[in-house]
């Protein structure tokens, strides 16, 4: 029998029938690894560096496996280009019988029921409307209900959360249009299929059962591939709590005066309680404060004002709770929102609660505000514990991979951080030669990043680079403040034109950078990673600072806390490692294929001046390493003088 590496290699049908495909050595190794793996049931952690091609390495021995594997990626782009393009290239060279579904969360489906609703709803606008009899059109027409395929309606529309439908809003098996169900009848297709692509949401949804009432795919799979496995972390952070937002409050008393219009029209009453718990939330966000903010719940939970919002939003619940319990009967969908408040006032009880700072062993409550919105979080502070609690109910194969998932040449933070045991590791090198195509470029005489000069220094010192370059940049900020005040310094300084995060959606932005000559992009943590530009339009990039996370951040300090209650040193073991893989993610924006080359800066003075720089240094990929700018300059113009000649690079990382 062939190994699963064979038919990728030279002798393979990838070399005959797919464009472009290139044997890369690396690449059979980790698919033979991964076809182990699968085979023996085993665990395995497996660092696969940009380039290899780890999607082939890991599609190849899954199809020929014969097994159900569900394959989790960390966004639905990844999703789709997963399902769209390399799997049907994959069976198709395999010539494998296999089929193979795709499964989004519930919010990318059409729900007929909210669909139906959606006109009785009081607040529609004539805009409103246009846009809803646009979707009731496409309604009819379309197989799978995906909202994407209706590009003509916005992806952020605000229209799209009226006719889809959440996990708390959901009817169940009990709804009217349950055999027309979109989000059922993927789910029945998945169950299906040989493999399913799916994200890390519904991983965890699966996981915890939160998807009761529709068919669970996880006990039914032998195998389990995760891409883009460094995310998985903060994502199981986020799903394993728990959260009271403001749509939920205004979408819950909406909901009730759409069914009460359908099935209570002689209860008024409903429409009055439902009204007053949407004057209720907003009068809560209110008592928050000002937008943009993000702390623990522990320091404003005994502020009067925010009490007494808080009593009367509880209050404005309880009632609308006392009447619906009377209405429920008239249909399922009022019982639904009985429920749904309910379960809404649970978690609402858990911030009335009196917290000390003793109490925060298990989970932290914290909350953060937008302009009109507000959300209430309880997070769990040991992500492990639970993660590992419920892969242990599934004695399955769990691969788990990533351009990112080491740190300082090792996976223990990777693997304490999602209780992973008793498994085996590998690292798959990246294919390009990071001496010749790269170059790292850390400019000395900074002040430090807390300077209140810092971003202007740092933005000097990226004049010369930004000019040898020519533009065609990204400069990745940790902080929106610095990144606009960079913004307001660079468009005095340079004849390219900057694109700024927040200008345009940031596919437009994207877009934009590549159709335009010498551009500079300036972006914050979103750009920092699953952004993909090659070719010349990218031949640099400037990092301001090393991206640790904020220690004022409720769940930051939550944790830095419970590490230090345990004996531990927070800084280094936590800390740290989250900076490292999100600055080996920002430094793998530029190096996107063997023909693509450029400078790294970083302008951080602690990468030098720190011994725990070393850490990143050893972290990152083998580029060679100056403080010279003349470096710069004559690695993006090669002609030189004899004197620049000699003027040779120190080191390599």
């Amino acid at each position: 029998m062939k190994r699963a590496s064979e038919y990728l290699s030279l002798t393979g049908p990838f070399c005959e029938q797919i464009d472009g495909y290139q044997v890369r050595d690396n690449q059979l190794a980790l698919c033979d690894a991964i076809d182990n793996a699968i085979e023996a049931g085993n665990v395995l952690a497996a660092e696969a560096g940009t380039g290899i091609g780890k999607t082939f390495a890991y599609l190849v021995p899954a199809l020929l496996s014969g097994k159900k594997v569900i394959i989790s990626t960390g966004t639905r782009h990844l999703q789709d280009q997963l399902f769209h393009t390399d799997l049907p290239r994959v069976t198709k060279a395999l010539s494998v019988q296999s089929s193979s579904a795709l499964l989004k969360g519930r919010s990318n489906y059409l729900c007929l029921h909210r669909l139906k609703l959606a006109p009785h709803l009081g607040f529609i606008n004539r805009e409103t409307r246009s846009i809803l009899t646009e979707v009731d059109e496409w309604s009819k027409s379309t197989k799978s209900g995906d909202i994407s395929e209706l590009s003509s309606v916005a992806e952020d529309s605000y229209v799209w959360p009226m006719v889809t439908s959440t996990a708390d809003n959901c009817l169940g098996s009990e709804c009217d249009s349950w055999e027309k169900c979109f989000i059922v009848n993927a789910r029945k297709a998945a169950q299906a299929a040989d493999v399913v692509v799916i994200n890390h949401h519904l991983l965890l949804a699966d996981m915890t059962l939160k998807n009761e009432g529709f068919v669970e795919l996880l006990p039914e799979a032998e195998a389990f591939i995760i891409d883009e496995a460094h995310q998985l972390y903060d994502v199981a952070a986020r799903f394993f709590g728990d959260t009271v937002s403001s749509r939920q409050l205004i979408s819950l008393a909406r909901d009730t005066v759409a069914e009460q219009v359908n099935d209570a029209s002689d209860m008024v009453e409903l429409r009055d309680y439902a009204e007053e718990l949407e004057k209720a939330a907003r009068d809560f966000r209110i008592s928050l404060g000002e937008s943009g903010l993000r702390d623990a719940w522990l320091k404003i939970q005994k502020k009067p004002s925010v009490k007494q919002a808080l009593d009367e939003l509880e209050t404005a619940l309880k009632d609308l709770i006392t009447i619906l319990e009377q209405a429920a009967e008239r249909s399922r969908g009022l019982e639904q929102c009985c429920e749904r408040a309910q379960i809404i006032m649970a978690r609402l009880k858990l911030f009335q609660k009196e917290y000390s700072t003793d109490d925060a062993t298990q989970s932290v409550l914290w909350y953060e505000t937008y302009t009109k919105s507000f959300m209430l979080h309880v997070t769990p502070i040991d992500v492990a514990s639970i993660f590992q609690a419920h892969t242990n109910n599934f004695s399955n194969s769990w691969l788990f991979t990533s351009a990112t998932l080491q740190v300082n040449k090792q996976f223990s933070h990777f693997a304490n951080n999602i209780g992973l045991e008793n498994f085996e590791s590998g690292v798959w090198d990246s294919p390009f030669d990071y001496e010749k195509q790269s170059l790292l470029y850390l400019p000395e005489n900074l002040p430090q990043p807390s300077d209140p000069d810092y971003t202007k220094q740092l933005m000097q010192s990226a004049i010369p680079v930004l000019t040898a370059s020519q533009g065609r940049a990204f400069v990745l900020f940790t902080s929106y403040y610095a990144m606009y005040k960079a913004r307001d310094y660079l468009k005095q300084m340079l004849p390219y034109e900057l694109l700024v995060q927040g200008d345009l959606p940031k596919h437009q932005l994207l877009e934009t950078f590549r159709q335009t000559k010498n551009a500079i992009l300036l972006g914050t943590s979103s750009f920092w990673e699953g952004v993909d530009v090659r070719g010349e339009s990218l031949s640099c990039v400037i990092i301001d600072k090393l991206p640790f996370a904020s220690p004022g951040d409720p769940v930051m300090q939550a944790r830095i806390d419970a590490i230090k209650q345990q004996g531990g040193q927070p800084f280094m073991e936590f800390q740290v490692p989250q900076a490292v893989i999100t600055l080996k993610q920002g430094v793998g924006r530029l190096i996107r294929d063997v023909k693509d080359t450029g400078v790294v800066m970083i302008g951080d003075p602690r990468l030098k001046q720190k011994a725990y720089g070393r850490i990143f240094l050893n972290s990152l990929p083998a580029m060679p390493v100056t403080s010279d700018v003349k470096d710069v300059e004559q690695f993006f113009n090669p002609v030189q003088s004899a004197d620049d000649a000699n003027s040779g690079i120190a080191e390599t990382v």
